[in-house]
């Protein structure tokens, strides 16, 4: 009886097997949930413009086997390949970044030029994989001047200019949400590595105010600003999402209307399948069943978090903030989202990890969670070399 007991409180804590098997139970059902909820957010939308009510799942379906290929890839490759590749990396995310502004490959899309496109084809929203790449470089620089990161302000200022750049090209695309989410990734691994709290606490400040001078330097950045207030006094213009989105939430009640029974997924909430999922998973399932998912969510991240922890206990100090980085984008993500569904955030575009309809975002978080899952290998193993640096850093 004790020996069984053993066995799984091991489970549970992620101890058995190559790798984390909660981890993969829930990122792999919130995987399972959101094709679920894409087919059935965006069946009317896609019969009615597409021809077909099956339009965007098979296109979700195909980005998410071609991010389960990445994952494996990324699951196969040691860690230091990335670290050694730092600096290639980061000339490739910006490249990326400025490649959407050069006429004729940039794509606009709702009045934002996000996508890579080649050849009349939409290739990549550039800011995912720029945000995971910016990760991989920052994380190896955060090991490789660790010493001045914590004693000096230059050495936490000179990756924030890197990022701040990065953000500089987002929002001319226009892209807020993913130069904020830039910001958070970029900052969060330089805290964890060791910045001094007040540097941090200045860069924040800084953060703020220049957030506030961009969102107060578009209009439409504005009215999301003050919609998202009292949405119930424009509920026709500027209030129109948020007020559908609530209305969707408080439908559902506990139980829900049963898979498919979602109204305002009928035309009337915009970006049912993509922004807004979660609100037709609230009509549809109530309660319980959005609570179980912010839940799965919770679990996610926890055991992203002690993948990190458990880097950091063994000296990987360069797994430790690549997983720390991830978990923190990850989450931040999905509060974002949730915050903007339930109105307590102002409206940004930012899918739900995992779960809403967008090809670029599901690959490339896949392709996040394989090389989460190569850290939490290289850590079972135990008896992996360290790179040269991370030897440097404990030492």
């Amino acid at each position: 009886m004790s020996a069984r007991l053993e066995v799984r409180r091991s489970w549970l804590a992620g101890e058995e097997g190559d790798f984390d098997l909660v981890l993969v139970l829930a990122a792999g059902t919130l995987l399972a949930v959101g094709l679920v909820m894409v087919a059935s957010a965006s069946m009317s939308l896609a019969e009615r413009d597409y021809g077909g009510p099956l339009y965007f799942f098979w296109r979700q379906l195909g980005a998410v086997a071609t991010g389960l290929a990445g994952a494996w890839l990324m699951l196969k490759t040691p860690l230091q390949t990335w670290e050694r590749l730092g600096p290639l990396l980061a000339v490739a995310a910006f490249a990326l970044m400025a490649s959407v502004l050069v006429p004729g490959l940039g794509r606009t899309v709702n009045g934002s030029t996000r996508w890579l496109n080649v050849a009349g084809i939409n290739i990549v929203q550039v800011s995912e994989p720029a945000r995971l790449l910016l990760l991989l470089y920052i994380a190896g620089y955060a090991v490789r001047r660790n010493a001045e990161l914590r004693s000096s302000f230059g050495g936490f200022a000179r990756p924030l200019c890197l990022a701040v750049a990065g953000c500089g090209l987002l929002l001319l695309q226009p892209d807020f949400g993913a130069a904020m989410m830039l910001m958070v990734v970029v900052v969060a691994v330089l805290f964890i590595a060791g910045a001094r709290l007040r540097d941090v606490l200045v860069c924040g400040g800084s953060v703020v105010l220049l957030g506030a001078l961009a969102a107060v330097a578009a209009p439409y950045r504005v009215r999301r600003l003050t919609s998202f207030l009292d949405p119930w006094t424009d509920p026709y213009n500027t209030g129109f999402q948020l007020t559908n989105s609530l209305i969707a939430i408080g439908t559902g009640e506990w139980f829900g209307l049963g898979l498919g029974g979602s109204v305002q997924k009928l035309f009337y909430l915009p970006e049912a399948h993509t922004d807004f999922v979660y609100a037709v998973i609230a009509e549809e399932f109530g309660l319980v069943g959005s609570t179980l998912l912010i839940g799965l969510f919770g679990v996610v991240a926890w055991r992203a978090l002690v993948i990190a922890r458990t880097a950091a206990q063994k000296e990987r100090w360069y797994a430790a903030c690549v997983a720390f980085g991830f978990a923190a984008w990850q989450a931040v993500q999905a509060f974002i989202n949730l915050g903007v569904n339930m109105g307590i955030l102002p409206t940004k575009g930012l899918t739900l990890p995992l779960v809403s309809y967008g090809r670029s975002s599901i690959l490339v978080t896949l392709i996040g969670f394989g090389l989460l899952l190569r850290i939490d290998q290289e850590n079972r193993n135990g008896n992996r070399r360290r790179p040269a640096a991370e030897r440097r850093v404990s030492a």
